[in-house]
């Protein structure tokens, strides 16, 4: 498995290192993150074995080169590293369109472009990205994406498209069901205690955050996680908002043990029209009840059957957090869905049908000789 990915290894831990440490446990896995960039020498590229079957590759360039000489730069590494690793037989697999700049010459056993966001819609997005991902739904044998709203944006773009939303792993967030030793750095923090753990970039609204920490001093915000494409300055200086950092996914239960609540506090901008939050299922897991603003599919996964509470201004924002905190008559039986709901929900099943689809892909082009694709005029004309 040769997989390219706009995501670095060590980043936060999400989709595609969920997926990979499964795949890793059955074949080799190539983790190809983007290029780092240094000031002189010749380019090279860094192998780092991580877990049994599992490399991490990270191209190192020189500065100095344009887009296209570090493009071909990374096919001439590339070229070189499958034939040192003995890989003839492979499955490419793409989070990031970009990655065709340096890679569209190779001829894999099946090409998989697995769409766990709109990279489109983010801050930052190479203006060359829509054309790139075109060419890539062309190729492709199979597409996945990462929710309902992005599967119903892509379907009408190849024909073999499946939704995968987030997974969990139950005996991980489990854990933060039980007493949990507490880690240092939120012991000293007041209750009640009400958190967020991912990504703090454009994503995020702030202005909610800063209206709900105003509206209840007396609560307490726990946020984990690097801060990305935004100024940390810009975030909000208030005495119960509480940045710890990124932390390690295995302490995550430790944090989670010690909240009264999660919130999922998100804009409702062109970056988050299409997600589909990790975080979910994982809150609810923990044990926490949840409060989230109306992103479209936690509305329809878990808003409209009661299992999340949905808002976006702050007052009521403020309100339903109260209400999630504080319980009600029914609070037994939606605990109930919600386990009900989560059973249905595993990294292990995502695994397992995501490689059920690609041995389907695999058997169509031996039998056939080709992928399965749309015709390319087709895609070109298809607007996005």
């Amino acid at each position: 498995m040769v997989c390219f990915s706009h995501l670095r290894w060590d980043f936060v831990f999400q989709r595609p290192q969920h997926l990979f440490t499964r795949f890793a446990a059955e074949r080799r896995v190539f983790f190809i993150e983007e290029p780092v960039r240094h000031s002189a020498g010749r380019p090279y590229l860094d192998v780092a074995p991580r877990s049994d079957g599992l490399h991490v590759v990270v191209p190192h360039v020189p500065a100095s080169l344009d887009a296209w000489r570090v493009n071909a730069v990374q096919q001439r590494l590339l070229t070189k590293l499958l034939k040192s690793a003995n890989i003839d037989r492979y499955v490419a697999w793409y989070y990031t369109p970009m990655a065709l700049g340096f890679s569209r010459h190779l001829d894999p056993d099946v090409i998989v472009y697995d769409c766990m966001d709109e990279l489109s819609g983010f801050k930052g997005a190479p203006p060359t990205l829509l054309d790139h991902e075109r060419e890539l739904i062309s190729r492709a044998d199979v597409v996945f994406t990462g929710g309902q709203s992005l599967y119903e944006a892509k379907r009408h773009l190849h024909p073999n498209v499946h939704a995968f939303a987030s997974g969990i792993d139950r005996a991980h967030w489990d854990q933060a069901r039980r007493p949990l030793p507490e880690p240092a750095d939120q012991a000293s923090i007041p209750r009640p205690r009400i958190g967020f753990a991912g990504v703090i970039d454009e994503r995020m609204d702030i202005d909610l955050l800063r209206a709900i920490a105003e509206g209840r001093p007396d609560w307490h915000f726990v946020l984990l996680g690097p801060v990305v494409k935004i100024d940390p300055a810009s975030l909000p200086q208030l005495p119960n908002l509480h940045f710890l950092g990124q932390k390690p996914y295995e302490e995550l239960p430790a944090y989670m043990a010690h909240w009264q609540a999660a919130v999922l506090p998100f804009a409702r901008n062109e970056a988050t029209r299409f997600i589909s939050p990790t975080k979910t299922p994982e809150y609810l897991a923990a044990g926490l009840p949840v409060v989230s603003t109306s992103i479209r599919d936690v509305v329809r996964s878990y808003g409209e059957q009661d299992l999340v509470r949905i808002a976006d201004e702050p007052g009521p924002f403020i309100a339903a957090l109260a209400a999630a905190m504080t319980g009600d008559g029914a609070e037994a039986q939606r605990w109930e869905r919600i386990d009900r709901f989560l059973a249905d929900l595993s990294w292990n099943k995502t695994w397992e049908a995501m490689k059920r689809h690609i041995e389907l892909a695999r058997a169509h082009r031996r039998k056939t000789d080709h992928p399965v694709r749309y015709h390319e005029r087709r895609v070109r004309q298809t607007a996005f």
